[in-house]
């Protein structure tokens, strides 16, 4: 289990340079007293390691920026890709205040050539548009949600694919959470596409931290969302990752289809495929203790695997 003493640490995602693993990780300081200040105190931290177990914490990846600017209030979530000229680059969502004191979110990237030093983008390259995505303005939800970019290679070569946890414009209000789209040639300049999932009576407020993988052949997306940001329907199911099977990493992703990988104590579910062996592995972090309580901290890696049409985390043996 990767934690730190004095922080809180939440979501994280990875980066594999053929060497040694990279765990970027949210992270804010426990002096704030209450967790749920963590989000506008957030920064983006760091942490290596070559079997994925031990960890080595390193100099921070990003903070925010001075105001004015599109992250002037946190930095959150994201992913790293490699441009197949050895640039590396971390795409993040910045978070900033509305007039009304209400969340922004949009999204940049920054560029390294090691891993270790960052070099921000002068301004976001996303962030929601109407005719298929909520603003702010909509009134109907507690923030503007577009945020947590995945970005992974097209499997045919066409550029790179983006996605986004976002909300439809449309819609019931608490299933409006979609699985926002965009595409690049370049990974600098990014064009919005429309959603690659539909918003759903049976579906969600918001699908954070979007994943898609092919695992043993078969593509599967997966998502994170708690009870309290979903339609009535799924509150019962006590579901933290949520998993999606899928015909193509390209969607489009049936939510409807959407069944529970944890239940709300582990939270933002990653996978990642181990090296040395071929093995795929879910990662997430602790999120609340029997009592209710936030907990924090990214867990160890367990297995997964197919049982019938369904991916789950395997309960025998270690990972």
């Amino acid at each position: 289990m990767f934690d730190l003493p004095d922080s809180w640490v939440w979501d994280f995602w990875f980066a594999d340079d053929g060497d040694r693993y990279h765990l970027f990780f949210l992270y804010a300081s426990r002096a704030l007293h209450d967790p749920d200040a963590r989000h506008y105190r957030a920064s983006i931290g760091h942490a290596v390691s070559t079997d994925l177990v031990e960890w080595t914490q390193v100099a921070d990846a990003l903070v925010r920026s001075d105001a004015p600017a599109f992250d002037d209030l946190a930095t959150w979530t994201g992913s790293v890709v490699r441009h197949p000229d050895g640039t590396w680059f971390l795409f993040y969502t910045g978070s900033s205040l509305a007039a009304d004191g209400k969340n922004v979110q949009r999204i940049g990237y920054a560029t390294s050539t090691d891993l270790q030093t960052w070099t921000k983008s002068e301004a976001p390259v996303l962030e929601a548009r109407a005719p298929w995505y909520e603003k702010l303005d909509s009134g109907d939800w507690h923030d503007e949600a577009f945020r947590d970019p995945w970005v992974f290679a097209d499997p045919g070569g066409d550029g790179w694919h983006m996605l986004i946890t976002a909300r439809a414009a449309q819609g019931p209000v608490d299933g409006r959470g979609v699985v926002g789209h965009a595409w690049s040639s370049d990974l600098r300049t990014w064009e919005l596409r429309e959603p690659l999932s539909a918003p759903s009576a049976d579906g969600f407020g918001q699908l954070e931290v979007t994943q898609v993988e092919v695992i043993d052949g078969r593509p599967v997306l997966i998502f994170s969302c708690l009870a309290d940001h979903a339609t009535a329907g799924r509150r019962g199911q006590s579901g933290g990752t949520w998993a999606v099977p899928a015909e193509s990493v390209t969607g489009p992703f049936d939510v409807d289809a959407a069944y529970p990988l944890t239940d709300e104590r582990l939270y933002v579910g990653r996978l990642l495929q181990r090296r040395t062996d071929g093995r795929w592995l879910l990662f997430a972090f602790h999120n609340l203790d029997d009592g209710g309580a936030f907990v924090g901290g990214v867990t160890d890696p367990m297995n997964v695997g197919w049982e019938g049409d369904r991916l789950v985390v395997e309960t025998h043996g270690g990972a």
